[in-house]
């Protein structure tokens, strides 16, 4: 004979189910390298989450002191991370993807200002942009004149050794160009086709190229670093996503603008927009670009979304103005 339930108690079917936010989940994940590594290091963290069912995908980008056992160091903060993350979340949280983003020194780890290099030879500028190595035209150039220089010494080498007329082709060809005035239309053709490669040529070899490569300050002529700007965006759209309210956000990076449309879920209009503009602002300024760009961010409420009671503070706090 089975027990009869407790009064009031409600059935399991009836009781409903809790849903955790991919935000919620990135959050937690985010505060776990922040007890796994120092203050100073773990603040320049962020990645992504995707919660599916029961189970939940982290993925981090953090920055790790230097000099240092890395790879300790590392499985560390995964496993951290993946323990804390189940524990606050009750999920089924794999060991995180870790992308190690910067290296910080131990002065800065602590909170030392770095050495200053000691005075001497100027150094050169650091360079507005990569170059490209631009493989494509010489690689076309080089099989082009290959290919003619070849046929032509093989026919030639054949004349005299086998003692047999020219080919056909190369007859033809040196006929064709007897008989062919300057002012003919084929050869006005023909000219302006080698005109246009020559500008190609010359456009490839003056012009740096790789636009989508925007060069970090403070390195130099002699060793340049560059970040894809497709990183940037990704670094903008994380951030713009901890604002509170923010919906979905969507970014687009170029080499002199960076624009940033986001929708609004909750909240006040203004102060969502004064917020993500301050993190776009830190996290330019965190990239260290050679030519920081400017940024156009739009904060558009969502059809579902209700304004807030009059009065709401839309000021910017001082945690949200600081740097990373």
């Amino acid at each position: 004979m089975t027990a009869p339930a407790a009064h009031g108690a409600t059935a399991p079917a009836a009781r409903g189910s809790t849903t955790i936010a991919d935000k919620v989940v990135r959050k937690i994940a985010a505060r776990a390298v922040l007890e796994a590594l120092p203050s100073t290091i773990a603040g320049k963290a962020g990645g992504t989450a995707t919660v599916h069912g029961r189970r939940a995908a982290v993925a981090l980008r953090v920055a790790l002191p230097y000099p240092g056992p890395l790879s300790d160091t590392a499985r560390h903060v995964q496993q951290h991370v993946a323990d804390r993350t189940r524990q606050l979340t009750g999920l089924d949280v794999a060991r995180p993807r870790l992308a190690v983003v910067q290296l910080v020194g131990r002065k800065q780890a602590l909170g030392q200002p770095a050495a200053t290099p000691s005075a001497g030879p100027a150094q050169p500028r650091t360079p507005r942009r990569w170059w490209s190595a631009r493989r494509l035209p010489v690689v076309v150039l080089l099989l082009v004149a290959l290919l003619v220089c070849a046929a032509a010494t093989v026919d030639v080498i054949r004349v005299h050794l086998t003692h047999h007329p020219a080919s056909a082709w190369r007859m033809h060809t040196v006929e064709w160009l007897a008989g062919h005035r300057l002012a003919d239309e084929a050869v006005t053709i023909g000219a302006l086709a080698a005109a246009l490669v020559g500008v190609w040529l010359l456009a490839s070899a003056l012009t740096p190229g790789l636009r989508r490569r925007l060069v970090l300050i403070g390195t130099g002529a002699v060793r340049t670093v560059a970040v894809d700007r497709s990183t940037v965006a990704t670094l903008v759209r994380d951030a713009v996503g901890d604002v509170d309210g923010i919906d979905t956000v969507r970014v687009r990076a170029g080499r002199r603008r960076v624009t940033v449309r986001a929708r609004l879920a909750f909240g006040d209009q203004d102060a969502a927009l004064l917020r993500a503009t301050a993190a776009v602002d830190r996290i330019l300024a965190a990239c260290t670009l050679r030519r920081t760009p400017r940024h156009r961010v739009t904060v558009t409420p969502q059809p579902t979304w209700q304004p807030s009671a009059s009065g709401t503070d839309t000021t910017v706090p001082d945690q949200e103005r600081g740097s990373i």
